[in-house]
């Protein structure tokens, strides 16, 4: 469940109130709501999010600090896992689902795509990709709701996937040991919003540094409960077990939207997109205190409010053994019109006062269109003129980092227009080389290798270098569908020349009219091996208003082991 709401530039008056107002209670206030099942407003006419207008009196984010502070409500220790029974666990969720106008928009005409990935510079054709080594059902729409904003992360011995209302632990040959249960399950018996409520949003994080697994979901009752982000870690390596469990209220009155998360060695580093009612008021860079989280203690969190004109940012999200330097800071990113903006979050946990947030840093990239910036019926199906959302305005899950020791590499994908509404992906790989140093443009692409859609992506790298990417594909003739790509290490800079290989093939379409889908999928690389790719992602097999599935599936490239 997402809301991209609509948009109007708050004055410079109103935020130097705002920030008054903040240096005396210690946390951002505002208002906001959560949404259902419908009615998606398109933006008003007028400057974009994004762009400011010509006389705008919008402030410069406020990114120079200090941070501001919050803290957990409560925090405990659960009873293990596959002691709580599914069944028992009830929760209430917020009445709509609803989808809101993008909230950044390019503001440009039409371009041509100059880095446009066809068959003929793909090189291999459709069947060089290896076939799937696990494939096996998600969890599917138990609680009614869409989209499904499936997420999944693979450890050594487990996979966990979470989805709108619910998750499940399995095996990694496919065999389910828990659930699937409702997504607040793991905060049974916990007391407060978090056990209470269940209202999605969800993500879940393996964290390969301290072995152990991070589930989060908002909880968003709002008036005087507020708004809340819930966070368990587990005990242990077994996500089956005990989980330290918190509820941190994240304002008395914005709806703290979209919440992302991306493991990091000095926090779990998040983002929101923060609404006071309809209206976006910022995206929010927030670091959660990682140590304390680990061991269960009361924890903190610091955080920064850019400005409205900034769309949807994401956290760095480590894959690999090779950790950052010591005291590198977190990053985040959004993309802006032909551009990847990037901050570093340093984080001083015993000095607050230290804590920066310094950027944007920005990279031009090649020429691109934004897809559907202004209509959720975006991508078509067969035998319908129901179509499904692009959301094209933000940056797709994940923010991935991989040291390789000589360089840093980030992976980051958006969906574009390749011309007459066509979808593809827009793909980055950017480096630091050497670690910590200028981030520049490795290689970028945008794959669309014939006329079928492609969007809603997730990439990853494992350890030689190869990526690996999963998404959606639809068309008028084809049915939303699940399929993957990918590149190896020494193929041409810029394209995606594997072939190609279907994870599942739909055999239905969605009706809903309010067209929702996504709002993410989720590409992670096997501890293990650290070759193997896991992929999770949404597809339709019955026709029907909210029908979706999800699917879960590995594979790798022979040349990794």
């Amino acid at each position: 469940m997402v809301s991209r709401k609509s948009r109007t530039f708050i004055s410079f008056l109103g935020i130097g109130m705002l920030l008054a107002l903040l240096a005396l209670v210690g946390r951002q206030v505002g208002s906001g709501s959560s949404s259902a099942d419908g009615a998606r407003p398109l933006a008003p006419s007028g400057a974009a999010v994004g762009v400011a207008a010509p006389g705008s009196a919008e402030t410069l984010p406020v990114v120079g600090g200090p941070a501001l502070v919050g803290h957990d409500v409560q925090h405990d220790l659960s009873q293990p896992l596959r002691n709580i029974d599914p069944a028992t666990v009830k929760g209430t969720r917020a009445a709509a689902d609803s989808d809101h106008s993008a909230l950044f928009r390019t503001n440009q005409a039409p371009v041509q795509d100059p880095v446009v990935q066809g068959w003929e510079r793909a090189g291999f054709g459709p069947l060089a990709m290896p076939a799937p080594s696990v494939n096996f059902e998600g969890v599917n729409n138990i609680g009614g709701w869409y989209p499904p904003d499936t997420n999944g992360d693979v450890g050594p011995n487990h996979y966990v996937q979470i989805v709108n209302d619910h998750f499940q632990i399995w095996n990694k040959s496919g065999v389910s040991l828990y659930g699937p249960a409702p997504d607040n399950a793991p905060w049974a018996g916990f007391g407060g919003v978090c056990e209470t409520r269940n209202d999605g949003d969800p993500v879940v994080n393996y964290d390969p540094i301290a072995d152990r697994w991070v589930l989060s979901q908002f909880a968003v009752p709002g008036g005087s409960a507020g708004y809340h982000q819930c966070f368990a870690v587990s005990q242990t390596a077994d996500p089956t077990g005990a989980w330290y469990r918190y509820d941190f209220l994240m304002s008395s009155s914005l709806f703290d939207d979209y919440p992302k998360v991306g493991v990091w060695p000095d926090a779990y580093y998040a983002t929101f997109n923060m609404f006071k009612g309809n209206r976006f008021a910022g995206p929010w860079a927030v670091a959660f205190n990682r140590a304390k989280m680990l061991t269960g203690a009361a924890a903190t969190f610091q955080y920064f409010q850019l400005g409205r004109t900034q769309g949807t940012l994401l956290p760095v999200d480590i894959d690999g053994p090779t950790l950052p330097a010591a005291g590198a800071p977190g990053l985040f990113a959004n993309y802006g019109t032909n551009a990847l903006n990037f901050w570093k979050f340093h984080v001083d946990w015993t000095t607050p006062a230290n804590s920066t947030l310094t950027g944007p840093t920005t990279l031009a990239t090649a020429a691109f269109n934004q897809l559907c910036p202004s209509t959720a019926s975006c991508v078509p199906q067969p035998g319908t003129s129901v179509g499904l959302d692009g959301l094209g305005d933000r940056l797709m899950y994940r923010l991935a980092y991989r040291n390789f020791g000589d360089h840093e590499a980030l992976l980051l994908n958006h969906s574009v227009d390749v011309g007459g509404g066509h979808a593809g992906i827009r793909w980055y790989e950017v480096r630091s080389t050497p670690p910590g140093g200028a981030l520049s443009i490795y290689q970028q692409g945008t794959y669309a290798p014939d006329a079928t859609n492609r969007w809603m992506a997730s990439l990853a790298m494992d350890k030689v270098g190869d990526i690996g990417v999963g998404y959606t594909v639809s068309s008028s003739s084809v049915y939303p569908s699940i399929r993957y790509t990918g590149r190896l290490a020494g193929d041409a800079l810029g394209t995606l020349p594997q072939g190609e290989a279907t994870l599942i093939a739909g055999s239905g379409v969605q009706t809903g009219t309010a067209n929702r889908w996504g709002d993410y999928s989720m590409m992670a690389v096997d501890p293990s091996d650290d070759c193997t790719f896991w992929f999770t992602n949404e597809y339709v097999q019955t026709t029907g208003t909210k029908s979706w599935q999800t699917r879960v599936g590995a594979f790798k490239f022979p040349g990794c082991r």
